[in-house]
């Protein structure tokens, strides 16, 4: 079998994304740890465009973006399959994961908030974003695409457990279960998976490393916390 590294950040939630495929399939590889505020020349070689992480190395080939990098596992090893078999259910699987990309980064414009109409307004951003997903994405289902996790579940890992850090931070609360069952429940029924329990970040290093983040973007915009 041919090597395969992983270069990722620890807090970052799209390394736990291609974390989590990697270790749901049973591909061994090696995590290397970057530093984004010096970055290496081995991420700079690998993704020379964007200089982001994550980036997958396999047999010395790059493959950036993690949502192209969970469609790039699930071709190369088809086994513990992500993906339904049905092809509307995979177009289906597609669209949610697409639908991550595009609309969970508003929990970060609520994270980079502190009060008034912009903290409003990613609010009101981030519960229609919520919403879709409680009446379109989940309904009734135990994850995306039924009883088994998949690889839209994936690639909401963020909203699971790191919006709960973004929630604790800014003062507000989103999923709860009178306001999304089916999403409060999902977010229950995604970290009991036992590979995604084992791969979460610690909650309490989490917290102390975003607190610090936040503390800093607002610090550079002569905000205060």
């Amino acid at each position: 079998m041919e090597e395969v590294k992983l270069i990722g950040t620890w807090p970052s939630p799209f390394s736990y994304r291609v974390i989590w495929a990697l270790k749901l399939k049973g591909i061994p590889y090696e995590y290397i740890e970057e530093d984004l505020s010096n970055k290496s020349p081995m991420l700079l070689q690998y993704n020379p465009l964007h200089k982001k992480i994550p980036v997958l190395v396999h047999g010395g080939k790059p493959i950036c973006e993690s949502a192209v990098i969970l469609q790039y596992i699930e071709d190369v090893w088809p086994q513990n399959p992500l993906l339904p078999n049905d092809p509307h259910e995979r177009a289906v699987a597609r669209f949610w994961v697409q639908f991550a990309d595009n609309k969970v980064p508003c929990i970060w414009r609520l994270f980079r908030t502190t009060e008034g109409d912009e903290q409003e307004e990613a609010k009101k951003e981030s519960m229609e974003m919520l919403r879709a997903l409680e009446e379109h994405g989940l309904r009734d289902k135990k994850f995306f695409g039924g009883d088994k996790i998949g690889i839209a579940d994936i690639a909401f890992g963020q909203v699971a457990h790191w919006l709960e850090m973004i929630e604790d931070l800014v003062g507000v609360k989103l999923i709860e279960a009178h306001t999304f069952p089916h999403l409060h429940a999902w977010t229950k029924n995604f970290k009991q998976v036992p590979i995604i329990k084992e791969n979460l970040p610690e909650y309490g290093e989490m917290l102390v490393y975003f607190k610090r983040a936040r503390y800093n973007f607002l610090a550079t915009r002569g905000l205060g916390i």
